[in-house]
């Protein structure tokens, strides 16, 4: 399949890499504590991987300033030990094996990106990244997928590409940028509550080649 696109965009966490558990439900307890409110595990699941969709909207609807939210949860991550307990998945190495450029678009904050990357050795697999900021805008808004192609080289010049992630707001930046949009399924359709379209939805990277 890699030899059908011209280049090859792909989400971060939930994509290519997942957290214990045990480090995410820590990080929650202490968040809860700066806010005085406890998460549920199933709260935890729904903002950790997105599987409402907007995590702001989440928030809000559970009566939660985002902003408070978000400085008190940057806070309490700690990009060493969070590292640490990344893994990468195990269907993932296929990137390593492209042999067009290859993007990085990530909602993951740049201070615990760089070092997840070096912890797994996986940083050379990318040969442009974006860890999205309010500047830069989030997915699926596609300014940061534009911004990735131009630096891949490949951006308004016909070339056709793909963008893989694990959200639907991986598949809507892949549409909004005109790029096929391939959905993995890393919690499952029942956990999720929904099922997100794409032009190719997996269970695995393993099931594309």
């Amino acid at each position: 399949m890699d030899g059908e696109y011209d280049f090859w965009l792909l989400d971060l966490d939930g994509t290519l890499v997942d957290v214990e558990w045990s480090y995410t439900r820590d990080v929650f307890d202490r968040v809860g504590d700066r806010l005085g409110r406890e998460f549920t595990d199933r709260e935890a699941e729904i903002l950790w991987s997105g599987l409402t969709g907007s995590r702001d909207r989440q928030l809000r609807e559970w009566g939660i300033e985002p902003d408070e939210f978000w400085t008190a949860f940057h806070d309490e991550e700690d990009p060493m030990v969070r590292a640490e307990q990344t893994y990468l998945h195990e269907d993932a190495a296929f990137v390593a094996d492209l042999e067009v450029p290859v993007g990085l678009v990530t909602h993951c904050q740049e201070f615990l990106c760089e070092p997840v990357l070096d912890a797994l050795d996986i940083r050379d697999w990318f040969d442009a990244r974006l860890c999205c900021t309010p500047e830069t805008g989030w997915k699926p808004d596609p300014n940061p997928v534009y911004r990735v192609m131009d630096d891949l080289g490949v951006g308004k010049n016909g070339h056709e590409g793909v963008l893989a992630g694990d959200g639907a707001g991986d598949v809507g930046a892949a549409w909004n940028a005109g790029l096929d949009a391939i959905h993995v399924e890393r919690v499952g359709h029942d956990r999720r509550g929904r099922c997100v379209r794409g032009d190719y939805r997996v269970e695995s990277f393993d099931d594309l080649f």
